[in-house]
């Protein structure tokens, strides 16, 4: 686990939805700024979704006003009211942004189409020369240079006053190199003949519907988190002096009383009091079948309530709630940097001062080795200018994290930051706690061995109606059977607990004794029990069988997992009840796939060795992978010697397991939708499902190879066509002129084509997390 990342995570933090940013320099200049705030701990700004998470300092920890003072000293904004779990006012000034950026790039192509035309029947002769036509051109190019390329020029400026360079110095200097070149022309005539305004127009235009694109395809990338927070609902019922009210959600407090009708999506997080029904809690888990409430039951805003009519408890409201701590968190993980960004980030900071020397030395090269003059020279620095603008460089690696950690929260997967979807692709041992993790957690009927003449409902139903009241998990086990089958339960009487030996109690005008096998004999209870069967799990239902034994098993391990409790009514022995924390139905599935990986699979438990080996053979875990009988505190050091045989991934419960699951080069708890913060783990899991184990490592395993890719094209890119734009292939004729000599405005096109290149490679990891 990074541990330096998670304190920037849970500790507390001020997110800022950032403007003006235009490359990975600049969320380096902006990073830097808020570091030297006094009070800021960290700070981590994320290109591509364009925010920032700010940890601050426990002592004296600096305000936003200090924050956002210093991201606009630095020449860029921050949207006044955006926060971290409501993201209505961010969406509505990134489509404001977004409208500006459309302007810009209509003006710019308005003024450029006409440029180019004008430019190109000049060139070949179809119109004359003529002074007027000089201005014209002139003219046609002013608006698209101070309009369309005002914010390049701008943030060219305040980044060179900063002593930094970055893509706006590039396209500033390309199109300003061109435009500067071709103004004496047109002061006097005289002094050459080609102007060079429709290339400065077009790069500059180019650029800007580069941009436009880009910024459409990331704003997709952040859909799946502002579809999460679009399910909340902007009204709440509330019974206020016993009147039902309706109020704005935000104004619900902590244990009022809340009315949602059938249908509606529950506007705070709560516990019902009344009514029954069944809520659709896929926003929250991902899972599609609805999940049945009633009294005592917890509920999750921004869940969709059923058929029936719920009145609950608010216990918690606003940024508390399960859904926007999940906002919070997977916004947190996107602004969090992975591991391979750090060798990006270094990259990007030293690339553009290369750029402008490999330009300067093209231009000096052709103006020595060619006969072609100053003018064509200029022309291969300034493609070298355009083409080289590493905005795909800068968004390689965070538009894969903002689409991966968003489409994974749909799915009920929180990656709590970056490096987590990177660590996952390399582990090679996964170890599951037992109780709670691999198991339900809880003891369930597993098999009925009734006396002779004794009917196996009459044996279920006289021991439930003893247990009634019982707070012992064997106990409520046995109740919560018997009414699974429709039993009708007499109340008992007279009930006496035997410490750890049993029960005795009146049911009716009978006595029943329920307990162990020692006890009952103690009490005079003759028991034959030589025929009794052996008890295997039904791995398919979660339920137990007293026929067979799972394959693979032994009698011997079968029954080791398992308690046996002993009944008897007026002294006369009735049968035996077999009860087990039984593992869960997809438990053996999740096993299979794991090591069909080719990993290795263990479990890790403080119960007794031959209850362990029962799981794991009903799972399928090899029996030297069973590490049993271990305490809390020694779950460390086991990891720690598994760690050696490669990186583990632990999973547990995220309480008793935390130690384990922090020294885990991946923890993983399993959550629910209502305890979302899991501090412990790199990875929740919010519904109680093992698959999403796998879901998990896929959608690490497919983002990181989207980052490689990314990283791949975005370096190839500038490693080829950098050579193409200073003039590499001009000597082979054969090739097309485009070609040999690439003009400015190609390069400026091919630039932009890069970036969105890029951008929808990672918004197809959508497609991965939707098919798993």
């Amino acid at each position: 686990m990074n541990a330096s990342a998670t304190a920037a995570i849970t500790g507390e933090s001020i997110d800022l939805a950032l403007t003006g940013m235009r490359c990975a320099n600049c969320a380096q200049t902006i990073e830097r700024a808020l570091a030297q705030v006094p009070g800021v701990s960290a700070a981590q700004v994320n290109f591509a979704s364009e925010t920032a998470s700010v940890a601050l300092a426990t002592t004296t920890p600096a305000s936003r006003g200090a924050l956002v003072a210093a991201v606009e000293a630095a020449g860029f904004g921050v949207i006044a009211g955006a926060d971290a779990t409501d993201l209505s006012v961010e969406t509505a000034a990134r489509a404001a942004e977004l409208r500006a950026s459309w302007r810009r790039f209509m003006v710019g192509a308005v003024c450029t189409a006409p440029l180019m035309a004008i430019s190109m029947a000049r060139d070949f002769g179809v119109i004359g020369d003529r002074p007027w036509l000089l201005w014209l051109l002139l003219a046609l190019t002013l608006p698209v240079l101070a309009y369309t390329g005002g914010p390049h020029f701008r943030g060219a400026a305040r980044a060179l006053r900063a002593g930094r360079a970055n893509m706006d110095v590039l396209v500033a200097l390309g199109a300003g190199v061109a435009f500067v070149a071709s103004v004496p022309v047109v002061l006097a005539p005289a002094s050459g003949h080609h102007v060079y305004f429709e290339t400065a127009a077009a790069i500059v235009t180019l650029v800007a519907l580069g941009r436009l694109l880009e910024a459409r395809a990331r704003g997709r990338a952040g859909e799946a988190l502002r579809s999460l927070l679009e399910l909340r609902p902007r009204k709440a019922r509330v019974i206020r002096d016993e009147v039902e009210v309706e109020l704005p959600a935000e104004a619900v407090k902590v244990r009022d009383v809340v009315v949602v009708r059938p249908g509606e999506a529950i506007p705070v997080d709560g516990r019902v009091i009344a009514g029954e029904s069944a809520v659709d809690e896929s926003v929250l888990t991902g899972e599609s079948l609805p999940v049945a409430k009633e009294v005592g039951d917890a509920v999750a805003g921004g869940t969709i309530n059923g058929p029936g009519l719920l009145r609950l408890t608010a216990t918690r409201v606003g940024a508390a709630t399960a859904l926007s701590q999940i906002v919070r968190l997977v916004r947190a993980a996107q602004a969090s940097k992975a591991p391979v960004q750090a060798l990006v980030d270094k990259i990007a900071g030293v690339f553009v001062p290369i750029v402008v020397g490999l330009a300067l030395l093209t231009f000096g090269a052709w103006l020595l080795v060619s006969s072609h003059g100053a003018e064509h020279a200029l022309m291969r620095a300034v493609a070298v200018l355009v083409i080289a603008c590493p905005c795909a460089l800068g968004l390689a690696t965070p538009t894969a994290i903002v689409v991966a950690t968003g489409a994974a929260a749909r799915r009920g997967l929180l990656f709590k930051n970056s490096a987590a979807l990177e660590a996952v692709r390399a582990v090679r041992v996964v170890v599951f706690d037992k109780t709670g993790t691999l198991t339900l957690g809880r003891p369930q009927l597993q098999a009925i061995t009734p006396a002779p003449g004794v009917d196996e409902d009459e044996l279920l139903t006289l021991a439930a109606a003893a247990e009634q009241g019982s707070e012992h998990p064997l106990g409520r086990a046995i109740v919560a059977a018997a009414k699974a089958r429709g039993a009708s339960l007499t109340s008992p009487t007279g009930v006496r607990a035997i410490g750890g030996r049993g029960l005795r109690a009146l049911v009716g005008d009978a006595e029943v004794w329920i307990g162990t096998r020692a006890w009952l004999t103690a009490q005079g209870v003759a028991m034959d029990l030589a025929e009794e069967p052996p008890v295997s799990w039904d791995m398919s239902s979660g339920t137990g069988d007293k026929e067979h034994v799972a394959p693979g098993m032994s009698v011997k391990t079968a029954d080791a997992g398992h308690t046996r409790v002993y009944v008897a009514r007026d002294g006369r022995y009735l049968g035996a009840i077999a009860l087990a924390d039984a593992p869960r139905p997809e438990a053996r599935e999740v096993v299979a796939a794991l090591r069909g990986q080719g990993l290795r699979v263990a479990l890790l438990t403080g119960d007794r060795r031959g209850t362990g080996l029962a799981i794991a053979a009903a799972v399928g875990i090899d029996a030297a992978d069973v590490y049993a009988e271990v305490l809390p505190a020694d779950k460390v050091a086991t990891v720690v010697a598994l760690q050696r045989t490669g990186p583990v991934a632990m999973v547990g419960d995220g309480v008793n397991d935390a130690p384990a699951l922090v020294q885990a080069d991946v923890g993983v708890a399993i959550g629910s939708g209502t305890d979302v913060a899991v501090d412990a783990a790199d990875v929740t899991l919010l519904r109680s499902d093992l698959r999403g184990l796998l879901d998990a490592l896929a959608i690490g395993k497919a983002t990181v190879r989207t980052i490689r890719r990314n990283l791949f094209w975005a370096s190839a890119y500038n490693l080829v066509l950098i050579p193409v734009a200073a003039g590499a292939l001009y000597p082979l004729s054969s090739l097309p002129t485009w070609l040999r000599a690439l003009d400015p405005a190609l390069a400026a096109g091919a630039m932009a084509l890069s970036s969105v290149t890029v951008v929808v490679s990672s918004l197809a990891l959508r497609r991965v997390a939707a098919e798993r």
